[in-house]
């Protein structure tokens, strides 16, 4: 379960099932530290919470949310998730016209303040999988809040005369995880997933 907000550091909570476990957890790739938590929690420090777009997967389950397709605006949380949506479908064609490469993804870029919110929700999806109750409608609204913000302040085409850089092709990759989580959110909830709105 992630811990915090991930501006400065990427944590994740998780029980000790034995007193080695931080130890084992220390060797892994990827663990920058292990630190005791509150109880027999440990606190673990991802070193690319980057990482994060490629192990995402299906796991949504049918929930029921009551997303009026109108009125078209930020008030309207159905809105906010269909366009988020959209917007993610967006950046591929965008992307595909600018040249940005889809081959040579770094998790390391995506670690402006606006990419982090956006890993910090998506690293909520695992530990959500396996709730009786996981929340999924707030759990979208508040992935496609974070996605907004992050496409209009970390774009993630290049704007104006820039060329295209590695930051591109994470934050590509990025919006590749946004729009399958919510293409999934959607269809449990019966819904279709806009590719323009």
């Amino acid at each position: 379960m992630p811990t915090g907000g991930w501006e400065r550091e990427a944590v994740l909570t998780a029980p000790a099932p034995d007193p080695g476990a931080a130890d084992r957890l220390r060797a892994l790739p990827g663990v920058a530290a292990v630190r005791p938590g509150p109880g027999r929690l440990l606190k673990i420090v991802v070193a690319e919470p980057g990482e994060i777009v490629t192990e995402i997967g299906p796991c949504f389950t049918a929930f029921r949310a009551a997303w009026p397709d109108l009125p078209r605006t930020w008030d309207n949380p159905g809105f906010v998730v269909r366009y988020a949506h959209a917007r993610a479908v967006a950046v591929a064609r965008w992307a595909r016209d600018l040249g940005v490469p889809v081959d040579g993804f770094a998790p390391g870029e995506l670690s402006g303040p606006w990419d982090r919110a956006v890993l910090r929700v998506l690293a909520e999806l695992p530990s959500r999988c396996e709730r009786a109750e996981p929340g999924w409608a707030a759990y979208l609204e508040r992935l496609a809040l974070a996605y907004h913000d992050a496409h209009e302040r970390a774009p993630a085409v290049p704007v104006g005369d820039e060329p295209a850089r590695p930051v591109h092709t994470a934050r590509l990759r990025m919006a590749g995880a946004v729009r399958l989580v919510i293409s999934e959110g959607l269809t449990a909830n019966g819904r279709t997933a806009p590719d323009r709105l």
